[in-house]
């Protein structure tokens, strides 16, 4: 699932979908893949036309893959309290909003964060990125 190269991490979203449709036994990744592509119906028929979609260019704020892979990584930093506090913030923010608004709104931090990042050369700065998830 992991890979630098975007066509082999596009093929894991369009795997998880066929198979999914197919009733097949899906792998844990899989499974979380599902469950986010089942979340957003806008982007089942792309899913559905791997030949059509595979090298498609999108821009980033448009790419299905990149937005589904956000919904991923929080998810993943959820799960394992990474940076740490971030599960306890995600609690506290389900408390007033959906689950999958809160993570729309924590990828919004995330992107940003990471963006930063990039342009600046630097790692991730994992307290910035916490403090902009307490002003959601």
């Amino acid at each position: 699932m992991y890979s630098n190269h975007r066509e082999a991490y596009r093929q894991a979203f369009f795997i998880a979908w066929q198979k999914w449709q197919k009733k097949l036994p899906l792998e844990a990744v899989e499974a979380q893949l599902v469950e986010i592509i089942i979340q957003h119906p806008e982007y089942h028929a792309l899913l559905e036309k791997p030949e059509a979609y595979q090298y498609q260019e999108f821009s980033l704020e448009e790419n299905p893959f990149f937005h589904m892979s956000l919904h991923l990584a929080i998810r993943e930093q959820i799960h394992t309290n990474r940076p740490a506090g971030i599960a306890q913030l995600y609690q506290q923010l389900i408390q007033t909003s959906q689950p999958h608004e809160v993570e729309h709104s924590m990828m919004t931090c995330l992107a940003q964060v990471m963006q930063a990042a990039q342009q600046s050369g630097e790692m991730p700065e994992e307290e910035e990125y916490l403090e902009k998830l307490k002003l959601i």
